[in-house]
């Protein structure tokens, strides 16, 4: 018989992200069915309740105390799972090294005066005040915690143009700064081109083309997703642009955001116009012309903005790249052998994202090809998803999107939400294409294909045994030098089956090459 087992430890604190990674690690010990391992947030009680493992005791808990809880049968003691948590912390602060680790940011200061930025990720009810705190201390910042209000976002960004500083966020999720990566990041190598990005994967998908390609970058910083909207003004991006103007590392200058309001677009553009360095703009889906009128690079995808960047870098003519790697008649072939296996009745598209930039970029590509597309984060309302955790003909799901991640880490971190949705996914006969992005780096899980690659495998089994087939096309979002290995993700997807190409843009025409075939 099951029943609720908890243990509370008074004025603790852990870091948010290795307690979630810690709570489903405990879910593997056998005769526990549920757990969770957090601070006593709000978030985190409710997360509780609607596990069904919460106790009074729990919902008594403040935001600075830690507590075990999980759903087990007679034979696991709550004394196994302690001694388990406690093995996974120990394991972990061994791992991290014998840095220093302040407890606050003033104990941080003091021990290390020189410091210039800081990376904050609380819980959003207390970010805003850390990072007021560090502006007032003369410190750049990067917030990568989110639910921080609009109101204070404003006034954080103020602050900062103020005292010429970066606000990076809130929910900022890249930056490489001086060629140190911070959030979730790749190993860039260290060159002349310098971004601003108010989207974290599109970020992250320009950067590593431009280290494919041979070249490097200068600075990234972001703004996070919220800094070109009415309310925030672009203020961090017009920071970034002045920074990049004045770095004389940086000789090309990348801005990537999805489509800014419109009277922040004019203002972000006006900021580059009369630029003395190059500029390449990709308002993903934005104005191409508002663009061009300001004399900066439109583009037609992130790769084409890498690639263009690149050109000017080396004194080359930017022109839009909306093709493939490999010739007309080796893409040809892959579509043709790819449509012969599919069976009549299935037609639709599943498109299966970590990086909500990418999927956005999906669907853009996309919907011109094959029509409209639902999802969780659609490009008009009326394909907003009433479910998104069941599929609707065409669909593309932004599984970092905050229905899937709330109390549970990015999958990006825990790609547990996105296998979950393919063993599922695998019983839908109408399914022709699962589309998918891998996206390595600092801060991603330690292995992004190998733990998709069981459920990839189970799903084109489920689908062979009804006599069908299941193309799967994907993109890594990796370079060689990131610490997961690309060569060797690579190799194992496409003895999968999976069909790799060099870049999500490219991943998505083939896509919709195979899809317009089988109409």
């Amino acid at each position: 018989m099951s029943s609720v087992k908890y243990e509370i430890r008074k004025n603790t604190y852990y870091d948010s992200v290795t307690l979630m990674i810690i709570s489903k690690e405990i879910k593997k010990i056998s005769g526990v069915e549920e757990a969770l391992v957090g601070m006593g947030t709000e978030l985190n009680k409710e997360l509780a309740e609607n596990l069904g493992i919460s106790h009074a005791d729990i919902r008594e808990l403040t935001p600075n105390d830690f507590f075990v809880s999980a759903l087990a049968d007679d034979s696991v003691e709550i004394e196994t799972i302690s001694a388990e948590v406690e093995r996974l912390l120990s394991a972990k602060k061994s791992n991290s090294g014998s840095d220093y680790k302040p407890p606050t940011l003033e104990s941080a200061i003091n021990h290390d005066p020189e410091s210039n930025i800081v990376v904050i990720s609380v819980a959003g009810e207390y970010a805003a005040a850390e990072a007021r705190k560090a502006l007032n201390n003369n410190l750049h910042v990067l917030l990568f915690s989110d639910n921080v209000s609009v109101k204070d976002e404003k006034e954080l960004k103020e602050l900062a143009c103020e005292k010429g500083l970066l606000m990076m966020g809130p929910d900022c999720g890249t930056a490489i700064i001086n060629n140190v990566p911070l959030a979730f990041a790749n190993v860039i190598k260290k060159g002349h081109i310098g971004v601003v990005g108010a989207s974290g994967t599109g970020t992250q998908e320009v950067t590593v083309i431009i280290d494919k390609l041979g070249e490097g970058v200068s600075q990234v910083i972001g703004t996070g997703g919220r800094d070109l909207k009415s309310e925030i003004g672009g203020l961090m991006m017009l920071q970034g642009i002045e920074a990049l103007k004045n770095d004389p590392d940086t000789k090309v200058i990348v801005l990537i955001s999805k489509p800014p309001a419109e009277e922040v677009a004019e203002k972000v553009l006006k900021a580059i116009e009369n630029s003395p360095k190059p500029v390449v703009v990709d308002f993903i889906g934005g104005d191409r012309k508002l663009i061009e009128k300001y004399g900066a690079h439109a583009c037609v995808s992130l790769e084409d903005a890498a690639r263009k960047a690149v050109a000017l870098l080396r004194g080359e003519e930017a022109k839009d790249f909306a093709g493939f790697d490999l010739s007309n008649e080796e893409i040809e072939k892959i579509v043709d052998g790819e449509v012969k296996k599919l069976d009549k009745g299935q037609k639709y598209l599943r498109a299966f994202y970590t990086g909500g930039t990418l999927a956005d970029e999906a669907m853009k590509l996309l919907s011109n090809e094959i029509g409209n597309i639902y999802s969780n984060i659609p490009l008009t309302p009326e394909y907003k998803m009433e479910n998104a955790k069941v599929s609707k003909e065409h669909t593309c799901i932004d599984f970092g999107d905050d229905e899937f991640t709330r109390g549970k880490p990015h999958p990006m971190i825990d790609p547990i939400g996105r296998v979950e949705r393919l063993m599922k996914e695998g019983d839908d006969e109408e399914m022709a294409v699962l589309l998918m992005d891998f996206v390595l780096g600092y801060g991603s899980h330690e292995d992004p294909a190998g733990e998709m690659l069981p459920a990839i495998k189970e799903a084109k089994e489920k689908m062979a045994k009804k006599g069908k087939y299941l193309c799967v096309v994907g993109s890594i979002c990796g370079t060689e030098n990131d610490p997961q290995s690309l060569e060797e993700s690579q190799r194992r997807l496409e003895e999968a089956g999976v069909i790799v190409m060099p870049s999500n843009a490219q991943a998505v025409r083939l896509t919709g090459l195979i899809l317009n075939k089988i109409k």
